[in-house]
Formats: C-alpha cells, structure tokens, sequence
C-alpha cells in the first residue's frame, strides 16, 4: 500500500460562520492530497496534487493552507500517523540572551540548519522580577543575583522550537553551559562561537520536556496578554514582515542578517499567524489598487510570518529602497542586493512586506504589537 498520513483537520468556514472538521491524508511519494468531510461522512477534495505542503508542515499544532483554504491540524487521523510523525516531535524553549541578540540571524540559522523549526518568537526585555521568577530553581546559588542583572539588562528572544527530541537537539547546538569549555569541546556550538563564560554564554534551553513546558507558558502563555511584553518603541521606525514562504524555506535567518549588515537595528521582533480576516485587515489599503491583493491576503495567512520593528530613524524610505522593487525579476536586474532580489520568487512570494509610505511605518508596528499582541 501507498505511504500516506492522516490528521484530523479543522477550517473556519466564514460565509457561513461554522467550524468545519475534515480528515486531511498527504501521500508522499507524490505530494498528493485528500480530504474528507467527518460530519456529511464524503469525499471533500480528490486526491490532488499539491507541493505546497511538505512532510516537515505536518504536526499536530501547526496551520497549513491547501488550496487557500486554512487547516488547523488537531490531532493524528491513525495510529501509523502518529506512530511516524510524532513520536519523536517535541517542543522546547530556546532563548537567546542579551549578549547574543545581535547574532540573532546566524542563531537561527543554525537552528534550522539541525532540523528544527521556530514555531514562535518574540523579543522582550525581563524585568527583574520577571527574570528572578524565570530562574526562581537558583535563587539561592551564588550567582543568581549576577544571572537575573545580566539577563535584564537588554532583549532576549524567547522561541518556540519544534521537532524530532528538540529538548536535546537544542541543547546539543547550545553546547557546554561554560563558553570556555565549549570552545575546545563543541567548537561548532552556539556558545562556542557567541558565549563568553558560564553566565554570557549566549543562550539557554530547557532541560527537560517538563522544563520546556513551563518555560515556554512563560514566554508564550496560554492566556493572552499575560506574558512578557514586547519591545516596541513605535518611534522613528518602519515594518518589515518575513513573508510565510520566506519562514518555510529556512530563509529566516539569512534575511536578518542582511538587514543587519546594512545597518538597520531591529527594535522588536515577533513571529505571528494570521488569519484570513486579519491580513484582510493589513492589507486593505491595496484592495482594489493592486492585482495581487487576493494572493498577498492568502501568502501573509499561509503560515507564520515575523514582523519586525525596524529603527529608521533617517527615512523608511531608505529601508523600503533596501528592500527593493515588489517584482524580484525586476529587484534581480535593477536591484540585485535588495532583499528582494535575493530571496524572493515572484510579486506575492517576495520575501518580504516594507511599509510604503513613511507615514504608516509606526502605524504598521502598532498593527501586529499592539493589536496582534493583545
């Protein structure tokens, strides 16, 4: 028999205000994909090619779009399912430390580079009760006081990362928790490369599945608006947002490293999934004006995307001349270093939204900081 995966899968239906549940299967061998509608028990979608959808989408938490439409994937359809895809899934908190912020770009990179996915993200800044909670099992070591004055003393980037025993593929990239002794141990290591000692060393990771639990309630609670806040200063700044397609293909990390190579501090960061009526909203401005608004609607609510607080202080336009024309065929011959000639596909799949007109830079921040945030 043909090798195929089963979920169970939910869509928000809008015209007619119903949760609606399928059973979606994936056949890998050709990128194939059906569906089944468990309440009316029928065939909801033959079984049709789709190379949208890769094995690494499937997990139960995860969103994915097949022909527009926006699954939730709620739980494994069989036994085989869940036996294949997710015995081994695990998700674990990683958190980069103050002194490693500006290396944020190759640290996810390296994360992906190892199998694993960001499934979420957000930069904040501790305060000290914040800090002296998150590490409340050393309050009574003698570095504890040195641990939470270093740890809220600039941003850290608390994620989410997704994958096959993520606790310890995180912690194995980390490397030793002393930077000196991952340097002659683990040289390829987080904290051999960024780390300077036992306490800047670059990053943390949990210990534990039931660590990862708590640790990620921390940074991403289950109730919202309880959380660590975010550091948007919604002054002399701009958007940016990495695009779905960008984030699938592991391009999430090159991309902030080109932005900060041209000398363009990222303020706030946070990774989002939209829903359809929400990047409707967004993009409002360019319903009826660009051909493209039905698809931009449809990539921005794809999958997660990661907005971005970017300090502009001299113009957004420069930062919207960096990001290059919207057409990447176009950016490759007129502007080939622009972000968009380097990692975008086509005038949807562009690798990136800027803000376009400098008056609704700090509005396009509150957008996804203040209102997605909330």
């Amino acid at each position: 028999m043909e090798e195929r995966f089963a979920f169970l899968a939910e869509w928000y239906d809008p015209s007619a205000a119903l949760l609606r549940r399928y059973q979606l299967l994936f056949y890998p061998r050709d990128s194939s994909v059906e569906m089944f509608d468990v309440k009316n028990q029928r065939t909801f979608l033959r079984k049709t090619k789709y190379e949208d959808l890769r094995p690494e989408d499937l997990f139960v938490g995860n969103r994915v779009n097949v022909f527009s439409r926006q699954l939730n994937l709620i739980g494994y359809g069989d036994q085989f399912t869940a036996n294949r895809l997710g015995s081994k899934k695990e998700r674990t908190l990683a958190m980069i430390k103050p002194d490693a912020v500006p290396q944020i770009g190759d640290i996810i990179q390296m994360i992906y580079d190892s199998n694993l996915i960001v499934t979420k993200a957000k930069m904040t800044k501790l305060t000290w009760s914040q800090g002296a909670d998150f590490y409340t099992e050393h309050q009574t070591k003698p570095f504890f006081n040195n641990l939470v004055q270093f740890m809220t003393s600039g941003p850290v980037v608390a994620m989410e990362l997704m994958g096959d025993e993520a606790v310890a593929g995180w912690r194995r990239l980390l490397g030793p928790t002393d930077a000196g002794v991952a340097r002659s141990e683990a040289a390829g290591s987080v904290r051999a490369q960024y780390g300077t000692d036992g306490t800047r060393n670059a990053g943390h990771g949990s210990d534990s599945l039931a660590s990862a639990a708590r640790e990620l309630e921390f940074f991403f609670p289950s109730t919202a608006g309880c959380g660590p806040s975010n550091t948007a200063s919604y002054t002399d700044s701009t958007c940016c947002i990495i695009k779905p397609h960008a984030i699938s293909e592991g391009q999430t990390g090159r991309i902030l490293n080109a932005i900060s190579a041209a000398g363009y501090p990222v303020s706030a960061l946070q990774m989002f999934s939209m829903d359809r009526a929400n990047a409707e909203e967004f993009y409002e401005v360019y319903k009826g004006v660009v051909t493209e608004y039905t698809s931009m609607v449809a990539e921005l609510c794809s999958g997660p995307c990661m907005a971005l607080e970017i300090q502009a202080a001299s113009s957004p336009q420069t930062f919207r001349d960096f990001c290059g024309p919207a057409d990447p065929e176009i950016a490759r011959h007129l502007r080939p270093t622009t972000l968009r000639a380097l990692f975008g596909k086509t005038k949807v799949q562009n690798a990136v939204h800027c803000t376009d007109l400098p008056e609704d830079g700090v509005l396009e921040v509150q957008y996804f900081f203040k209102i997605m945030d909330d």
